[in-house]
C-alpha cells in the first residue's frame, strides 16, 4: 500500500480561459478500486493524462507507482495479438497471460490471431490481462465498457472486482457498483472522495442535496424577514431621533438624553439585524454549489394516424454468403413501444435498424413501415460529425436556438458552442447526436448505443424524458440500469 498525493494541482488548456483544475489537493490509496465520476467535460480523462505526465501543470503529483493507461494504443492492429501483448508487458509469462484470460472467460486462441480480428470485448480483455500483469503498476482505466455488449461487460466487471489498484472511469452505474470500493467525484465546484460504490455515494449525495435545498428555502425566507425587520428598525430609529428637535408638549422640554439613548438602541438593533442578514446570505451562498440540476428535456414527438408503425415478418439477414445473423425474426413496433434489442455484438441489432431506415441490407422476409413515417436515428458512429453547430442545424433543418438550448440542458457549456464539432470530446459529440434527435420531429426513434461516453446525470435526464414522453422507440443500449428502466419490451437476439 502507498499513497498518490495530489498537491495544489492547477491546469488550463492552452488558449482556454477556464481552468480545468485550480489548486486541487487530495490523496489516493494505491490499494483502492476507485470509481471516477463526473459530467462530460469536467476533466476526468484530462486528470488521467496529467497522471501519465502528458501535460504540463503547476503543483505536484507524488507517487511511488507507475501509471498505465487503458485503452493502450495499438498502432498496427494487423499484428498477432500475443506479439502486441508481449510488447506491452515483456516480463510476463505466457502461462500468466492464459490464466488472466481464463478469469475473463476468454479462449487463449485469441493470442494467435491478428488483433484486428478480435471483437471489441476480446480486445478489451486481452489488453487488461497484459496491463494487470505489470508489477508496481496503477491502472488508469478510461471507459472500458464503450462498445462492449452485455455479456462482455459482465465478464469485465467480474474480473475487475477481483483486482485492486486502479482508477475506473465509467458512466455505467451497475458496472461501477460491481467493481469499485471508493469513488472520486468531480462535482460542479468541488472534488469528493468517498468510501463505497456509486449507489452509496449517490444516495448520500441525494440526501445532502435535498437537505441543502430545504435549508436554502428556509434561509431565503429568513433573509426576507431580516431585511424587512432591519428596514423597520432603521425607520423607528430615525423617527425617535427626530423627536429630539420636536415641538414642546404642554410646556415640557424633550428629554434629549433619553431620546438619544432610545435612538441608539434602535440603531444597534438595526445593525444586529443587518449582520444576521449578511451571515444568512453567506450561509446561503455556501449551499447548492454541487447540486446537479437535471433540467427537463423534451422530444419533438409527432402523432401518427396508425397504431402500428413497423412490422417485420420472417426476416433473415445474411452478408456475402456468411452465416445468417438472424433467421425467422418477427417484430411489431407500435405507438408507445420502447423496444430494446439485446445480444452480443455482431448479432444483427444495428442491421435491423438500418432495414427500417431503408438502407441496402441483404435480407429476405417482409419489412413494412407505415405511410409517411418520420424516423429520427442516432448512429453509434460519431466520426462523420464536423463543422459548427449552426452548420449541423442547417443540414438537418433544425432550429439552431433549440439545438443550443437542448445542449445546455445536457450540460454542454456555452464556451463549447464556438468550437467545431470535430474538436469535441466523444461524450460531447454523442450529446450533439442526442440533441439533434430530440429536436427532430419524428414518429419513431431509432437509437443505436446512444449512451456511449455519456455521463451518468445526462443518462438520468434521458430516462425521465422517455418515461414521460413515451415515444415509439427501438434502441440498443448495454447500460442495464437504463435499459431495464426505459424499455417496455426487451428482445434477445
Amino acid at each position: 500500500m502507498s499513497i498518490i498525493q495530489i498537491n495544489n494541482l492547477s491546469f488550463t488548456y492552452e488558449g482556454s480561459f477556464d481552468p480545468v483544475f485550480e489548486h486541487v489537493s487530495f490523496q489516493i490509496d494505491t490499494d483502492w478500486k476507485l470509481g471516477f465520476i463526473g459530467r462530460n467535460g469536467k476533466g476526468k480523462t484530462t486528470f488521467l493524462r496529467l497522471l501519465m505526465g502528458e501535460y504540463e501543470y503547476t503543483g505536484s503529483i507524488l507517487s511511488s507507482v507507475e501509471f498505465e493507461y487503458f485503452p493502450f494504443p495499438v498502432k498496427d492492429r494487423s499484428r498477432m495479438t500475443l506479439e502486441i501483448l508481449e510488447e506491452i508487458n515483456p516480463v510476463m509469462e505466457q502461462w500468466e497471460l492464459i490464466r488472466e484470460l481464463n478469469l475473463l472467460d476468454t479462449d487463449a486462441e485469441i493470442l494467435y490471431r491478428p488483433f484486428s480480428t478480435l471483437s471489441f470485448g476480446e480486445q478489451t480483455k486481452a489488453l487488461l490481462s497484459a496491463l494487470f500483469l505489470k508489477e508496481h503498476a496503477f491502472l488508469l482505466i478510461d471507459e472500458p465498457t464503450n462498445h462492449l455488449d452485455g455479456p462482455a461487460r459482465e465478464k469485465v466487471a467480474d474480473y475487475l472486482s477481483l483486482k485492486k489498484g486502479f482508477i475506473l472511469v465509467s458512466h455505467d452505474r451497475d458496472f461501477l457498483d460491481r467493481c469499485v470500493d471508493h469513488v472520486l467525484v468531480l462535482n460542479r465546484q468541488t472534488i469528493d472522495i468517498r468510501k463505497g460504490n456509486f449507489s452509496s455515494w449517490f444516495a448520500d449525495k441525494t440526501a445532502k442535496d435535498n437537505m441543502e435545498l430545504r435549508q436554502n428555502e428556509h434561509l431565503k425566507k429568513d433573509i426576507r424577514k431580516l431585511r424587512e425587520s432591519a428596514r423597520q428598525a432603521a425607520r423607528w430609529s430615525d423617527k425617535v431621533e427626530g423627536t429630539k428637535t420636536g415641538s414642546r408638549v404642554a410646556g415640557l422640554k424633550p428629554d434629549r438624553g433619553h431620546i438619544g439613548h432610545q435612538a441608539a438602541k434602535m440603531m444597534k438593533r438595526a445593525k444586529n439585524l443587518e449582520n444576521r442578514k449578511e451571515s444568512a446570505i453567506r450561509e446561503k451562498e455556501e449551499l447548492l454549489k454541487d447540486v446537479e440540476t437535471l433540467d427537463s428535456l423534451k422530444l419533438n414527438l409527432l402523432d401518427h394516424h396508425s397504431r402500428r408503425l413497423v412490422t417485420m415478418t420472417d426476416v433473415e439477414i445474411q452478408y456475402n454468403g456468411a452465416a445468417p445473423l438472424l433467421t425467422h425474426f418477427n417484430m411489431d413496433i407500435c405507438r408507445g413501444d420502447r423496444i430494446a434489442l439485446s445480444g452480443k455484438n455482431g448479432c444483427g441489432k444495428s442491421s435491423l435498424m438500418k432495414l427500417i431506415l431503408g438502407e441496402d441490407i441483404p435480407y429476405t422476409g417482409d419489412v413494412w413501415t407505415a405511410g409517411d413515417l418520420r424516423v429520427s436515428y442516432i448512429s453509434q458512429d460519431t466520426s462523420r460529425l464536423n463543422g459548427t453547430l449552426s452548420d449541423l442545424a442547417l443540414k438537418y433543418g433544425i432550429d439552431s436556438s433549440l439545438l443550443l438550448a437542448v445542449l445546455r440542458k445536457l450540460g454542454l457549456e456555452r464556451v463549447q458552442f464556438e468550437k467545431r464539432i470535430e474538436d469535441y470530446s466523444e461524450g460531447q459529440k454523442k450529446k450533439v447526436l442526442l440533441a439533434k434527435s430530440l429536436c427532430e420531429p419524428a414518429h419513431l426513434f431509432l437509437w443505436d448505443e446512444p449512451l456511449n461516453f455519456i455521463d451518468i446525470f445526462s443518462r438520468m435526464q434521458l430516462e425521465e424524458l422517455l418515461l414521460s414522453a413515451q415515444p415509439a422507440m427501438l434502441f440498443v443500449e448495454h447500460d442495464r440500469a437504463f435499459r431495464e428502466k426505459v424499455a417496455t419490451r426487451i428482445i434477445e437476439l
